[in-house]
């Protein structure tokens, strides 16, 4: 049973350091867990119409937390560094916040 591309890419990332990286044609995604790199590059073609020349996956661990005396972790989850090809179009979500 093959995979919708809304299942595979989740939600962007947005932080500093993530935001940095839009200049040079690189946007992070949180992804599901079981998606692999050739998945993960056919979503992000058939959802934003661009080319991907390249995609880098992070396994983010769990942070422990605590809240008074009961502590316990965070969820882990999976990050995607995807880098699209020098002729490709910018991804429109992206450009509103830099």
């Amino acid at each position: 049973m093959s995979k919708l591309a809304q299942d595979i890419i989740l939600k962007p990332v947005i932080t500093e350091e993530s935001m940095k990286g839009i200049v040079d044609k690189k946007y992070t995604f949180k992804v599901a867990k079981d998606a692999n790199k050739i998945e993960i590059s056919n979503a992000i073609e058939k959802i934003f119409g661009v080319k991907v020349a390249k995609v880098n996956t992070v396994n983010v661990r769990g942070q422990l937390r605590r809240q008074g005396r009961f502590e316990g972790y965070t969820p882990s989850w999976k990050k995607a560094i995807v880098t699209l090809t020098e002729d490709s179009k910018t991804i429109e979500f992206f450009d509103g916040m830099m």
